[in-house]
């Protein structure tokens, strides 16, 4: 069996949504590029996609990419404990119903807003500097 497509991501608040005319699989393969050469880590890799087939079922391609780099986490540690729950932060390639893929992510400045009150504007800084790596990261994605 196959399941339908849901229909592709759109814009939202605190998103950033992107599609390409890419591949699924050739989106994943940039944004891992992109993100190690940008000086950050890809931390986690999972999607349904793969079990689903395992089960006999056929569904779009989707693959969420947690990424975060070691020095932000230390000094996000330093100054919220909580705030690291949210790391690593999720990059999400998600296949279209034509073939194409869609990058989207939440923006690392609205992950750490709930821990702003804790961690100051240091923590701001640090969630705008997150947030500049990301689009970069995203850039070199899609380009």
């Amino acid at each position: 069996p196959s399941l339908a497509f849901a229909g592709p991501l759109t814009e939202r608040e605190g998103w950033v949504v992107t599609p390409t005319d890419k591949t699924y699989e050739v989106l994943i393969d940039d944004l891992k590029s992109a993100v190690t050469s940008n000086g950050y880590g890809v931390v986690t890799q999972a999607g349904p996609t793969g079990a689903a087939a395992q089960r006999g079922i056929t569904i779009p391609g989707n693959q969420v990419i947690g990424v975060f780099n070691n020095d932000v986490a230390v000094r996000t540690l330093a100054l919220s404990t909580a705030a690291m729950i949210e790391a690593p932060i999720r990059m999400y390639v998600s296949e279209n119903e034509d073939g194409s893929a869609t990058l989207s992510y939440k923006t690392p400045t609205m992950v750490f807003a709930p821990y702003m009150e804790e961690g100051g504007e240091d923590l701001a800084a640090i969630a705008q500097e997150v947030e500049d790596a990301f689009a970069t990261i995203a850039a070199d994605a899609v380009e």
